[in-house]
Parts: structure tokens; sequence; C-alpha cells
């Protein structure tokens, strides 16, 4: 346990080697039973918003301010798991998004193997489905496809089109492909907050389509906050849930530093999508991750980064209070 003194040295990130939440650095993820994990890869959004690959060091930057214990659960998850940062997945073909897809594919076959829970900041959206990849049937699963608590702007079910400006597997293509491949199953999944910007009227019918239980955030503001989070344990329920998180479902005044902005409909605030991922407090949750961070973009202060670093915070407190019983 450590001291207050190293506690409070701790929390300058200015100090010494910025870690993922100041946890060591072990690349084994044979090693821990959490796994932190960067993916610094851009190219599957496909439009100029292109720094999204910073945002894996800007959240090391700062997770070393973020919350050390978790006051509404009531304990330390960082005592009751052995949580480390594994380091970035190495992306050399970084500009060739279908190469950098079966990187992050391998990179977490070996996690899911070693039975280590992975929550990984990246990266534009394109890298849940090179996550999802390799843990959908995979061993955290038991063999069963992943249920999606999915809290985003959009639906990245965008199965009318063939590519993303060349992106195959790209940041608007991941929630049909995995489906397509059995590594999800849309009708035990959630894709809540969905207000982006439509092209076509019928911009969400590929998600209907396809089976995803979705609550745009129009029917969100309609049901209300606790009505939401009993759809969410209700049609999760029993299920190994996969929790993706895209910071544009936040309002752009809580996180402005991300790569598709929607200002022209309130999106969460930071209580309401806290409250939405505690939802699945106590079911299997096998892994998360928090993406379309742009550092480029963000306050002076680093705002959006921050949050990003509270998300993940939430998302290892959740997965460590499973262990804690």
């Amino acid at each position: 346990m450590a001291t207050p003194e190293e506690r409070m040295m701790e929390n300058l990130y200015w100090w010494g080697v910025p870690t993922l939440f100041r946890c060591p650095h072990d690349p084994d993820p044979s090693n821990c039973d959490i796994a932190l994990v960067g993916v610094p890869h851009s190219a599957g959004n496909g439009t100029t918003e292109k720094d999204q690959h910073l945002g894996p060091r800007a959240v090391r930057n700062v997770s070393a301010t973020a919350r050390r214990v978790h006051m509404g659960m009531g304990f330390d998850p960082w005592e009751v798991a052995r949580v480390h940062d594994l380091g970035d997945v190495a992306l050399p073909e970084a500009n060739d998004n279908e190469a950098s897809i079966v990187r992050i594919t391998d990179f977490y076959r070996k996690v899911d193997a070693a039975g280590a829970r992975p929550v990984s900041i990246g990266g534009d959206h394109s890298v849940t489905g090179g996550i999802v990849q390799a843990l959908g049937c995979g061993s955290l699963t038991g063999g069963e496809p992943v249920s999606f608590l999915h809290l985003d702007a959009h639906t990245d079910v965008f199965a009318k089109v063939p590519h993303f400006l060349g992106a195959r597997k790209s940041a608007a293509h991941w929630g049909a492909y995995l489906a397509d491949q059995g590594q999800v199953d849309p009708a035990t999944s959630v894709q809540i907050g969905i207000r982006g910007n439509p092209r076509t009227l019928d911009w969400l019918q590929p998600s209907y389509d396809y089976g995803y239980n979705v609550i745009t955030m129009r029917e969100y503001r309609q049901m209300g906050l606790k009505a939401a989070i009993e759809r969410i344990r209700e049609v999760l329920a029993g299920r190994p849930v996969y929790i993706t998180f895209d910071l544009d479902c936040l309002d752009p005044v809580v996180a402005p530093g991300v790569s598709n902005l929607e200002p022209g409909e309130q999106g969460f605030q930071i209580d309401e999508a806290m409250a939405l991922i505690n939802a699945v407090r106590g079911m299997n949750i096998v892994g998360g991750d928090v993406v379309c961070l742009m550092p480029t973009r963000d306050h002076a202060n680093m705002i959006t980064a921050r949050v990003a670093a509270a998300v993940m915070f939430e998302m290892v407190a959740l997965i460590a209070g499973n262990q804690r019983g």
C-alpha cells in the first residue's frame, strides 16, 4: 500500500514516467488481471480529423491526477486487482487501416489468452473492431460473442457504404462487420446516446436491421435515466459485456476535444454517462475502451483527456469490483 507521501507524488502528472494511472509497465498480460492498453490509431476515421492516434499519450500524461479510490463503490481498485500498463499496440503500417486492424487483433488475442481484461484508450473508433475480433468468441467470453454497451453519438453500423474514404474495417463499419463475423450479438447489445448529424432520413436503419437495441438521445430524454438503466440491465443480463465509449456521446461543453463534434443536440453530461456505464455493475465485463480523443483540439487544461481518464477509471473499478466480490 502506498504511503501518503507516495500518493502525493503519484498525483504530479509532470513527474516521473507517465504510465496509465501510474500503473507498472509490464508488456506481459499474464502478469495482470486488468490490462491497460494504448491504441494509437487514426487511419480508420477516413476524414481530416486525424490526430486521434495522440490520444493514448495525452491520457498517460494526465491520468496520474485521476481518482485513486472509488468513493461510490467504497474501495481502491488498484489494491484489489493487478492493473498493469501493457504499453501501446505497435502499428508500423499506421496509415494502412486494414493492416493496423490485423495488428490490433493479434495483440488482443494474446491479452485474451492470458485471461487479462483490457481497458483501452484509442485511437479512433475503428480500434473497437480490432479489439473485439480478438475478444468475441474468445477465452474471456467462454466462446460466446460479446454484447456491447455502446455509448456514442453515431451507430458505426454504416453497412450501406463499402468503405469510409478507403478504410473498410473503419470507424464507421465495426458495428456491422463484427456482427457479420459473429463476434458480437446485436440482439443483446445496446447503443445509446445516438444523435449524430444524419445525411439521410434512414441513417439508423442498418442498426435496426442488424437487431441492435438503439436508444437515440431524443428517446433517452423522453424515457429518463432510470428507465434507460433498467433497459440496459434487461438487455445485457447474463451476457459477456464489452463497453465501448465514444467521447462524442458527451456534450461538447464536457468533451470539446473529440474528432466528430455533434453540437446540434445536447449530449450526455458526465454524471449521466457514468450512471449509464454503472448499469452493468456486477455483470461479466470482459473489457472496455474509450475512443475518439483529439488532443490537438482539446482545451489547454486538457479537460477532454481528463474526462477520458475518468471514464477509464470507472471501467477499471467496475471490473475490479467483480474480483472484490
